[in-house]
């Protein structure tokens, strides 16, 4: 949770060059725009206009990118005489980039391939990162037309955007279960925002969930997409990878509908899986292993 970045903040603003290189670390971004009026808390700019908070915070970036950029255009440069292949290529990706920035576009990596995804991931450009819009509204309607118009700006670039109530969310935070389930069902609300966010924040980053169940305790495990078995094991333990024989599956679905792993099993929904097999989001898993 970094705040603080106002305009300018790529010549020394506010927390400037400090906001800059912190946010340069993180793998994806959630922005929250403010949407709501309220006379008695004040914008910095003086009104409420979500798409002029959006783009300064974007001007800002792609400002912060470009004087990067520039210079590692200048360091590739001089080393182009000496045909290094490596250098020829970062040099070429580098050249494509500041055709974007220098238009005031945010950098768009869907139009490189894998081993160019992963030169300009190495740049740790601002810009290049997933990011999302949390839309902060009111609770009583009167943000529609600043959230619809964040929406039709997000969607030019590809961006979701996820509207809340941050009071509302701070208020169903302090309850309790039981209370949070009438205080939903008051609301209308199927589940907090919060839940949302996180399932796109996961999205962004390529995540997914497996789950591992004992007599006690179900534990949540976080895997990137795709990841084999083995892969899935070692994040509970390196040992559990290394040693890997095979994975007892339930998929999610069963597990529930039939009760937890007994019910499973009597039902025939447990299945045994090899080194080759791709978790997919949701899985229960005991893993067998010997080292």
């Amino acid at each position: 949770d970094i705040a603080g970045l106002v305009k300018g903040a790529s010549q020394g603003e506010g927390l400037g060059n400090a906001f800059l290189s912190n946010i340069r670390e993180m793998n994806a971004l959630a922005h929250v725009v403010r949407c709501f009026e309220d006379e008695n808390i004040t914008h910095v700019d003086g009104s409420i206009d979500p798409v002029r908070d959006a783009e300064i915070i974007n001007l800002e970036l792609i400002m912060s990118d470009l004087e990067t950029v520039s210079k590692r255009i200048l360091k590739c440069e001089k080393l182009l005489k000496t045909n290094d292949k490596k250098n020829k290529a970062e040099h070429e990706i580098l050249i494509r980039i500041k055709n974007d920035l220098d238009q005031g576009k945010l950098i768009n990596i869907e139009g490189f391939n894998e081993d160019e995804r992963a030169i300009i991931k190495s740049f740790q450009l601002l810009s290049s990162k997933p990011t999302f819009y949390i839309a902060n509204i009111s609770d009583d309607g009167s943000s529609d037309d600043a959230l619809n118009k964040l929406i039709e700006f997000a969607n030019l670039s590809g961006n979701t955007v996820i509207p809340t109530s941050i009071k509302i969310e701070q208020e169903i935070a302090i309850l309790d279960e039981e209370e949070r389930k009438e205080y939903l069902e008051l609301m209308d609300m199927d589940e907090p925002v919060l839940n949302k966010i996180i399932f796109k924040g996961y999205e962004l980053l390529g995540l997914q969930t497996y789950f591992t169940a004992g007599p006690q305790e179900i534990r949540a495990w976080t895997i990137k997409n795709n990841s084999t078995a083995p892969n899935a094991a070692g994040v509970i333990h390196t040992d559990f990878e290394r040693g890997f024989i095979k994975a007892e599956v339930i998929s999610f679905e069963d597990y529930i509908s039939c009760n937890g792993e007994s019910g499973s099993k009597e039902k025939g929904k447990l299945r045994l899986e090899g080194k080759e097999y791709i978790v997919k989001d949701g899985d229960v898993i005991h893993f067998k292993f010997n080292v």
